[in-house]
């Protein structure tokens, strides 16, 4: 005997009310934008900033003499050099000590050794810029100053920009050379994870087949693991070169501050966004030259935009070429 329907019955199948067709097209719309919004948003932002440093910059015509040398003519390219000669030495030293660091702890350290010891190297990746600062400027410098300085000019002397160039070394320490090593260590985390998790990606058959073949441990690691995980050691590079040449805050506090070209790696210099840094106070004074200079840092601040922008798409560019060779596509 069929079964009488219950009172709270929605009833039959024809007395519920029909969805509007406005309404259901309102949800195919939203069922197609909403998910695009998280994904649009690092555009938007990119673009926002894009457009807000271009607003305040006016585009202000500074002529040929903006990517000139002479700074009183807001010539840029001694903060361009500046920024260049800081973060590239930095870069390789990160990433020859992260590469060192990566295949220690994938290949010769025990497991539980390496389980205890990569943690500090997350550690380090947290530590804000303002600390790296600090403990350069205050603890780093004055112990460089008056000991490694005189000791690298006496038996450095002959390499080209480790000699006295019309001075000696500040005892302060601070000048180009400490500039790259503070830069260096703060950049070595990130560089050293990415090279580490690529090195960990690398098939454990890959690993055992060349070590039955009898190679040694590094032979399969120079000839297999390293270009197997290739791509990871790119990205590292070029993420590590987007951090080294917009750092702030610890570069200003031991680059020594000086709008010149460093006559050797003891001396002083700027960056692009040290510079930025020191000087953007001064930049707001309601006068003309103010205003004025205020142009210059905005459109300086594009100029360094553009850097970081270019070398991450040309690295975007190199990884996927070097992945698709790997693969074989």
């Amino acid at each position: 005997m069929p079964e009488s329907p219950s009172p709270d019955s929605s009833g039959p199948p024809e007395s519920r009310q029909p969805v509007p067709p406005a309404a259901a097209g309102v949800r195919h719309i939203l069922r197609k934008v909403v998910p695009y919004v998280p994904a649009l948003i690092p555009l938007g932002l990119t673009l926002a900033i894009v457009f807000t440093l271009l607003y305040e910059s006016h585009l202000q015509n500074f002529g040929w003499a903006f990517f000139g040398f002479n700074f009183a003519d807001y010539g840029i390219m001694i903060f361009v050099v500046g920024s260049f000669l800081t973060s590239v030495p930095a870069l390789l030293l990160a990433m020859l000590i992260g590469l060192g660091i990566s295949i220690a702890s994938t290949t010769y350290l025990p497991r539980f050794v390496s389980a205890w010891l990569d943690p500090f190297v997350d550690l380090l990746a947290g530590i804000p810029s303002i600390i790296y600062g600090i403990w350069g400027y205050f603890v780093v410098a004055p112990y460089f100053g008056v000991n490694v300085w005189p000791w690298s000019v006496m038996h450095l002397g002959w390499i080209p920009g480790f000699g006295r160039a019309q001075f000696s070394p500040a005892p302060s320490g601070d000048g180009l050379a400490l500039a790259i090593i503070i830069l260096t260590l703060m950049i070595l985390p990130i560089t050293t994870l990415l090279m580490r998790d690529a090195l960990r990606s690398v098939p454990r058959d890959l690993w055992e087949s060349g070590l039955a073949l009898g190679a040694t441990r590094w032979e399969v690691t120079r000839r297999v693991a390293i270009p197997y995980a290739k791509r990871g050691v790119w990205g590292a590079a070029f993420l590590g070169f987007g951090r080294a040449i917009g750092e702030t805050v610890a570069v200003a506090m031991v680059i020594d501050q000086a709008q010149k070209l460093p006559l050797n790696v003891y001396d002083g210099t700027s960056t692009m966004a040290s510079l930025i840094i020191e000087t953007i106070d001064s930049a707001f004074i309601l006068t003309p030259q103010g205003v004025l200079y205020l142009r210059f840092l905005t459109e300086l601040a594009l100029i360094l935009l553009a850097i970081t922008l270019a070398v991450n798409i040309a690295g975007r560019w190199i990884i996927r070429r070097t992945f698709t060779e790997v693969a074989g596509i």
